[in-house]
C-alpha cells in the first residue's frame, strides 16, 4: 500500500508542478495518519526524484486541555530518525486558549488560523518557504461540498497555493490518495499514529458532511470520484493539472538501477522481490494509462 501511495504522490506532484530543484519542504506532522503518510511518502520520494529536494518535519504541540498531559510525540521523533528527516516540535498553548480561556463554540476556524500562523512563522525563521500539507482525496471532496452547502460557492482549497503575505507556498501531494488508502497504510506499515485529544474531534460540520457523502457514495457508487474529476475538469481555480510530463531519469541512475536488478535476480529471494514489485508497477502503469485515455485521474480512482 505504501508503494501505491508513493506512486500516486509522485503523479500528483508532477501533475501540479509542486516541487522544484533545491526545495526545502516542511511537512506539518500532527501525528495523525494523513500527515505521517505524507512524511514517509515525501521522504521516500526525495531519495529518487529527478529534481533534488529535502524534507524537514515540524509538529505544533497544541498544549494540554483542562490541565491534562501534552501529547507524546516520541514515536514520531523515532520515525523521523529512521527516515533521516530533521524533526522539530513547536510548543504552544493553543488548545488552552481556545477551549479553556475563550471557550469557543466553533473552535475549528480559529484553531486552524493560530496553527497556520505559528507553523509559518517557525519555518520562515529557518529559511523554508514551502510546506506540504496532508489533505487527501476525501478532504478535497468534503471541502467542495462544505463550500457549496454553507457558502453557496463552487470552491475548494488549491493543490498549490502561494501566500503572498508570507511568501510561503503550500502544496498538497496526497490529493490523489483516498482516506482508505492512508488508513490501510497506517495499519499495515504500521505508522506511529498519536491520539488527538481535541474536544472538537468528530463533532464538526466536516464530520457531518463526511457521513453524508459516505451515504451518497453507497447509493450512487463512484460519486466522490466523479466530483473530484469535475473539480479538475471545470476546472476550479488552479485545479487543472498541467500537461503530464515525467522528467527524464539521469543515465547514471538508470545504470545503477539495472545493476541492482541484475544482482537481485541472482538470488531466489531477490527474484521473488522483483516479481512482486514488477506486478505492482504494472498495475499502476495500467491505471495511469487508463487515466490518460479517460481524463482526470480520479474519475477512475480506486473505490474508497
Amino acid at each position: 500500500m505504501l508503494n501505491r501511495i508513493l506512486s500516486y504522490t509522485r503523479r500528483c506532484v508532477e501533475d501540479y508542478d509542486m516541487i522544484q530543484a533545491g526545495d526545502r519542504i516542511a511537512v506539518g506532522v500532527s501525528g495523525g495518519k494523513d500527515s505521517l503518510a505524507l512524511l514517509v511518502a515525501l521522504a521516500k520520494l526525495s531519495e529518487f526524484y529527478p529534481l533534488p529536494f529535502t524534507v524537514e518535519a515540524f509538529t505544533l504541540d497544541m498544549g494540554p486541555v483542562d490541565g491534562g498531559p501534552r501529547m507524546d510525540f516520541t514515536p514520531v521523533a523515532e520515525l523521523c530518525q529512521s527516515l533521516g528527516v530533521p524533526y522539530t516540535i513547536l510548543h504552544s498553548e493553543i488548545q488552552h486558549i481556545i477551549f479553556d480561556l475563550r471557550k469557543e463554540k466553533n473552535p475549528c476556524s480559529m484553531c486552524a488560523k493560530m496553527r497556520r500562523g505559528a507553523l509559518h512563522n517557525a519555518i520562515r525563521e529557518r529559511g523554508i518557504t514551502k510546506i506540504a500539507l496532508g489533505h487527501h482525496f476525501d478532504d478535497a471532496v468534503e471541502t467542495f461540498f462544505l463550500s457549496l452547502f454553507y457558502e453557496g460557492r463552487l470552491s475548494c482549497f488549491q493543490p498549490v497555493t502561494y501566500l503572498d503575505r508570507t511568501g510561503i507556498t503550500q502544496i498538497r501531494p496526497l490529493l490523489y490518495c483516498s482516506e482508505w488508502m492512508l488508513r490501510r497504510a497506517a495499519e499495515t506499515v504500521p505508522l506511529p499514529v498519536v491520539f488527538n485529544p481535541c474536544p472538537a474531534d468528530g463533532a464538526t460540520k466536516r464530520q457531518e458532511v463526511k457521513e453524508l457523502i459516505k451515504s451518497l457514495d453507497k447509493q450512487y457508487p463512484g460519486l466522490k470520484s466523479r466530483v473530484f474529476g469535475a473539480m479538475q475538469g471545470l476546472p476550479l481555480p488552479a485545479w487543472g493539472p498541467v500537461e503530464h510530463r515525467r522528467v527524464p531519469l539521469e543515465r547514471d541512475f538508470v545504470r545503477t538501477v539495472r545493476t541492482v536488478g541484475r544482482l537481485l535476480a541472482e538470488e531466489e529471494e531477490g527474484r521473488r522481490f522483483l516479481l512482486e514489485e514488477a506486478a505492482e508497477i504494472d498495475a499502476v502503469d495500467r491505471f495511469l494509462r487508463l487515466k490518460d485515455e479517460r481524463g482526470p485521474l480520479c474519475r477512475k480512482s480506486p473505490r474508497i
